[in-house]
């Protein structure tokens, strides 16, 4: 699921995938049938401001529930704390929230943008593109809609439009998050090196760049450094963007990977010891504990078995990539992790959507079956160590 380029509509974990760069294992929202019902009480200390600012919005908008501007405001919050939280439940009362416009044909502008950011999380990368391409129409200096397209044409590779978001964005955003949508672009389009340099120069002229749009850079450096095998400055960007102490799921999963890559299962466990929570995380956490011999790994994978159950009972199919990963690591079931890892792949085409493919089509003994992206690497000139290793076995076991 994409993440955004400007601050104020990235997710609260990163001021906001690229798709994938939201939540790629979020559940389709639940939409409740009507403000009265009540889905899950959670305990809210008196003292946490953001929660007091949340129910105080709720609570404007409960009062005027056609008032655009207050569901608007509402509704980017609901995203923001879906994407601190993992919670995708927070994406359906986003949806409730702008239920009076949701099937208008051409609602105000800022409700269109919303909805298409509602649209991406269920997947609905085409009606969100219409959405955003006309925003960006009635206002040009919209700079919401330009991030959001920028992050969902990089989820679908298509660069050549990716970078024309980009550059529609960048003077109406910060220099930091204009260089990092570019580096994005460039990362995987055969300029992964320059891309590198750029949001490292980026990050140290932006002196004056809050925390949340630090940890959007920063991850999207971490990622750039370890497609391309720089371990070392990849987990020290890594590590700066966990020190500025902004909940991020999305963070959180990309260093566990990035840990589980190394063979450091332990510190996933550490890392991710409240995070049960969130599907991504819980998936993560499951998989260190395979490798880590820890006894919890039935549970968490019995767990996330049910979890999964319950998404395709609801015709959910937002969370593929996810449980290709599950199917492969933790049940051990290459056929089936390569059907969903292909039905995924045909959606989203990110390096984590590419490299479960690659591994799945190796593991059933079907490298036919990832020739897609064995195209978008050569196509792209993708520079990534671990994906073009396994499209080189898999070439060899053809």
């Amino acid at each position: 699921m994409p993440r955004p380029f400007c601050s104020w509509s990235l997710p609260r974990a990163l001021a906001g995938v690229l798709a994938a760069w939201a939540l790629g294992a979020a559940a389709a929202p639940h939409v409740p049938a009507s403000d009265a019902q009540v889905v899950e009480r959670v305990p809210a200390r008196a003292a946490d401001a953001r929660v007091r600012d949340l129910q105080a919005l709720r609570a404007q908008w409960r009062a005027n529930p056609r008032d655009a501007s207050l569901a608007v405001r509402l509704a980017r919050r609901y995203v923001d704390e879906a994407a601190a939280a993992g919670d995708p439940r927070y994406v359906g009362y986003a949806q409730a929230a702008l239920a009076p416009w949701w099937t208008e044909a051409a609602p105000p502008v800022a409700i269109r943008v919303q909805r298409a950011v509602l649209r991406q999380y269920g997947h609905q990368f085409a009606e969100a593109l219409v959405d955003l391409d006309a925003a960006v129409a009635v206002e040009p200096g919209n700079a919401e809609a330009w991030s959001w397209l920028a992050a969902i044409h990089l989820v679908r590779a298509d660069y050549t439009a990716a970078a024309r978001a980009c550059a529609g964005l960048a003077p109406l955003t910060t220099p930091l998050l204009a260089a990092g949508c570019r580096a994005a672009v460039d990362s995987l389009s055969g300029r992964a090196a320059l891309a590198e340099q750029a949001l490292s120069a980026a990050l140290k002229a932006a002196v004056d760049a809050g925390p949340e749009e630090r940890l959007w850079a920063l991850t999207r450096l971490a990622e750039i450094a370890e497609r391309r095998g720089d371990y070392a400055a990849a987990e020290r960007a890594f590590r700066e963007a966990l020190g500025l102490g902004v909940a991020d799921v999305y963070l959180q999963a990309a260093f566990a990977d990035f840990l589980l890559d190394r063979g450091r299962p332990a510190e996933v466990l550490t890392l991710l010891m409240e995070g049960a929570r969130a599907d991504v995380l819980l998936l993560r956490l499951a998989l260190a504990a395979k490798a880590a011999a820890d006894p919890r790994a039935t549970d968490w994978t019995r767990d996330l078995a049910a979890r999964f159950d319950a998404a395709r009972a609801r015709g959910d199919r937002t969370h593929e990539k996810e449980e290709a990963r599950f199917a492969l690591a933790l049940q051990g079931d290459a056929k089936r992790a390569l059907a969903l890892a292909g039905s995924n792949y045909a959606v989203q085409r990110e390096a984590a959507d590419a490299r479960i493919l690659l591994e799945a089509a190796l593991a059933a003994r079907e490298p036919d079956a990832a020739a897609p992206v064995r195209e978008w690497l050569q196509a792209n000139h993708v520079e990534s160590v671990i994906l073009q290793a396994l499209a080189a076995k898999l070439a060899s076991a053809r």
